[in-house]
């Protein structure tokens, strides 16, 4: 098993590849009794959908093998649902608009882009898929999305706007452009500056930190913590599995997810196993099921507190 990552080291990823596994087992039981705080269940719950996955990535950090990566997609999906259904009796509708806008929320414009990148290229079957275009919404709200959606989807409509032009005008840049090679060099610019100008400054109305992913500097800080599971330009990879886009210049790039394509192998990232930039305090099996509290996020608090 080849490390995908370049930060961390074979502790780090196997320590908390660990503690996803106990923690969502851990959450569904307690989802199983009953609740002393309906109104949190919401969040409890698309806790866990955010838990599964940042599990996929970080098993995708990991090295373990791709044929891992689609299981975590029923429950996904299944916690999703239930928080959205949850959530109809808790949320105003002003947070519930939030929430599901591709335009007015970053963070749910990129979840949704990189599960559509994973669905495609995990070629989940059409039941799942058909849930997940169901719970992302947004048909027709965005030029670039929506036709990636579109090449599984056909009869989807098409947005006539990008949501988030930077950085996606360089990659709908590089699924325009005229030829192969400039697609492939576009695409290459595109996964080149994708982490940095996600790095967005604040807009009026809105502060720099919700501009910018929640997971964006997750690892700067505290990696021992865990909250880092990679830094994986999915939507790429959402790009050259709808469109037959040449990956080549991309391969061995740290953002560039390019085993996704290839579950059989060779790995993409050659020499990954040898990294140990960062090792964590070896941890017992039993030490990583005993823990409850997950990594920290951000991620619900944001889309709560707008």
């Amino acid at each position: 098993m080849t490390q995908r990552n370049s930060l961390g080291g074979t502790n780090y990823w196997s320590r908390w590849v660990a503690h996803d596994t106990a923690r969502i087992a851990s959450v569904w039981d307690q989802l199983a009794q009953p609740s002393g705080n309906p109104s949190y269940r919401p969040q409890y719950c698309f806790d866990l959908a955010c838990t599964h996955w940042e599990a996929l990535l970080r098993r995708y950090s990991a090295g373990r093998p791709i044929d891992e990566l689609p299981p975590l997609f029923d429950g996904l999906l299944r916690a999703w649902e239930e928080s959205i259904q949850l959530g109809e009796s808790v949320f105003t509708p002003e947070q519930k608009t939030l929430r599901r806008s591709w335009a007015r929320n970053l963070d749910f414009y990129i979840t949704c882009f990189w599960l559509t990148g994973l669905a495609l290229a995990l070629e989940i079957p059409d039941a799942q898929w058909l849930r997940l275009l169901k719970l992302m919404g947004n048909e027709g709200e965005d030029v670039l999305l929506d036709r990636i959606i579109a090449t599984r989807s056909p009869g989807r409509r098409i947005g006539s706007t990008l949501c988030h032009a930077k950085p996606y005008a360089r990659l709908l840049a590089a699924v325009d452009a005229p030829t192969p090679a400039a697609q492939a060099a576009g695409l290459r610019t595109f996964v080149d500056h994708w982490h940095a100008e996600l790095d967005r400054k604040a807009t009026k109305g809105v502060p720099a930190i919700y501009n910018r992913p929640y997971w964006h500097r997750f690892g700067d800080e505290n990696f021992e913590g865990g909250a880092y599971f990679g830094r994986w330009c999915v939507e790429a990879v959402a790009a050259v599995k709808a469109f037959g886009l040449d990956d080549s210049a991309c391969l061995g790039h740290p953002h560039y997810p390019g085993d996704l394509l290839r579950p059989l192998g060779p790995t993409t990232h050659p020499g990954m196993q040898a990294a140990a930039a960062i090792t964590p305090p070896t941890s017992s099996t039993a030490d990583v099921k005993a823990e409850t509290k997950p990594p920290p996020r951000s991620l619900w608090r944001r889309w709560l507190e707008r």
